[in-house]
C-alpha cells in the first residue's frame, strides 16, 4: 500500500475471519478496523473498550465514544459510524482505501461522497493467511482430533446396530441420520468444538453431495459423513469425511470405493509446494474416466464427480487455495483438504477426504483415521 492508502473493515469478527484474523478479537457486533503502514488501529465501543485493550492483537484502541464526543464539539449533532471514520483517517492523512469485497454498500456510497477512493481486492485478502503458521495447524490438528473421535463414536454406533429386513436397529428403535449426527455433535461438543450442517448421508441421499441426510439409515447402501466442525477455542476448522456400509456393500459400489480410496491416495501423492491444483484435479478426473466412471448429466441430475477435489480450511471451512478446475500453485504452509468424490444413484455415493500440510516435498496428513468401507 502507499502512504495515503488504508485498510479498512467495518463488521463483527464473529462471522468475517478476515477481521478476526487482523485482530484476534472476537466481538458479535460491528466495529472499526484501520490499517496504516503495518500498524493496527481498533475503535469500539464502550461495552467493549476494555476487553479489546486487553485481546486484542492490534497497536491502539480507541474509544469510538470519545470520538462521537470529539465530533460534538466541534459542531456535528449526530455524528455517525462513517463520520467516527472519516476522523480517524484524517488525522492519519489517509485518502485511499482498501476494502475486502464484502464490504457494505452504504458505507462504500458514504465514503466516496466524503472524498475517499476505495478498492477491493479478491480472496486471500490478506495473502499471509493462506500460509499457516506453526500455530495455526496445531490448532487444526487439534480440532482434526476431536472430529475423528467423534466420527469414531458415531461407526460405534453403526457397528453396533443390528440388520433387521430393511432397517437398521439400535438402542430400542430404528437407526436414523438424526440420531447419528446426534452423537457426532454432542460429542464434538464435549471436545470444544461446535458443528453445524455435519452430513450423514445413506444411499442416494449421498448423491447429492451437501444433503445432510435424513430418516433411516439403511443396512448394504453406502453411508457417508462429512464432519467439518469448528474450535470453540481457537475458531479453526477441520473436516472429514469417510463413507461405510453397514452389512455387505455391493460389488459395484466396493469397485466404486476403491477407485475413489486410489484415486485419492494417487492426488495426496502429488500435493507438495509448486504443484498445480488443476492438475492434480485433472489426474483425479481421468483416473474415473479410466475407470469406466463417467461424469455428466442423467436422468436429470448430476452423475460422476462433479465438485472440487479439494479446498483450503482455516479460519473458514472453504477458504483458498483449491484443488479443483481453476487455477492455483500450492505452496507450502498451506492447508488444503483431498476429498475425491464418485455418486451414482444406482450404485451409491462414496467420498474420502483427508486433509494434509503442504511441504515442500510433499504433505504432511493430518489426518489419522482409517478408511473402512464395510462394518
Amino acid at each position: 500500500m502507499s502512504d495515503d492508502q488504508a485498510i479498512l473493515m467495518i463488521a463483527n469478527s464473529e462471522t468475517d475471519s478476515n477481521l478476526y484474523y487482523a485482530t484476534k478479537f472476537l466481538a458479535p457486533d460491528p466495529f472499526i478496523f484501520i490499517q496504516t503502514d503495518g500498524r493496527k488501529t481498533l475503535v469500539m465501543s464502550d461495552l467493549e473498550l476494555d476487553r479489546a485493550k486487553s485481546q486484542g492483537r492490534v497497536n491502539e484502541v480507541l474509544s469510538y465514544a470519545t470520538i462521537e464526543q470529539q465530533l460534538k464539539e466541534k459542531g456535528l449533532s449526530e455524528p455517525k459510524m462513517i463520520d467516527v471514520v472519516d476522523a480517524c483517517l484524517k488525522e492519519r492523512g489517509v485518502k485511499r482505501l482498501l476494502v475486502p469485497g464484502e464490504f457494505g454498500f452504504r458505507h462504500a456510497e458514504a465514503l466516496r461522497a466524503k472524498g475517499y477512493g476505495l478498492a477491493t481486492k479478491p480472496e486471500p485478502f490478506f495473502e499471509d493467511r493462506v500460509l499457516k503458521s506453526p500455530e495455526e495447524i496445531d490448532a487444526i490438528t487439534r480440532a482434526q482430533r476431536a472430529t475423528e473421535a467423534a466420527v469414531e463414536a458415531a461407526i460405534e454406533v453403526i457397528r453396533e446396530s443390528k440388520i433387521q429386513k430393511d432397517e437398521l436397529r439400535w438402542s430400542g428403535g430404528v437407526l436414523t441420520a438424526e440420531a447419528i449426527k446426534k452423537i457426532i455433535n454432542v460429542k464434538l461438543m464435549e471436545l470444544d468444538c461446535v458443528a453445524q450442517h455435519t452430513i450423514v448421508a445413506c444411499g442416494i441421499q449421498g448423491c447429492d453431495p451437501h444433503d445432510e441426510g435424513s430418516g433411516p439409515v439403511r443396512p448394504n447402501q453406502s453411508i457417508v459423513m462429512d464432519v467439518f466442525p469448528r474450535s470453540s477455542r481457537t475458531r479453526y476448522y477441520a473436516d472429514m469425511t469417510r463413507t461405510v456400509v453397514k452389512g455387505r456393500a455391493s460389488d459395484a459400489l466396493r469397485k466404486m470405493y476403491d477407485t475413489v480410496r486410489r484415486a485419492q491416495e494417487e492426488g495426496i501423492s502429488m500435493v507438495r509446494d509448486g504443484a498445480e491444483g488443476r492438475t492434480i484435479h485433472q489426474r483425479i478426473m481421468a483416473i474415473f474416466e479410466q475407470s469406466g466412471y463417467h461424469t455428466g448429466p442423467k436422468d436429470g441430475r448430476m452423475q460422476g464427480f462433479f465438485h472440487g477435489t479439494g479446498h483450503g480450511v482455516g479460519l473458514d471451512i472453504h477458504e483458498p487455495p483449491r484443488i479443483s478446475k481453476a487455477e492455483w500453485t500450492l505452496r507450502a504452509g498451506e492447508v488444503v483438504t483431498v476429498e475425491p468424490g464418485l455418486y451414482y444413484p444406482e450404485i451409491g455415493a462414496v467420498r474420502i477426504e483427508d486433509l494434509v500440510v503442504v511441504t515442500r516435498t510433499g504433505c504432511e496428513n493430518l489426518t489419522r483415521f482409517p478408511k473402512v468401507l464395510e462394518l
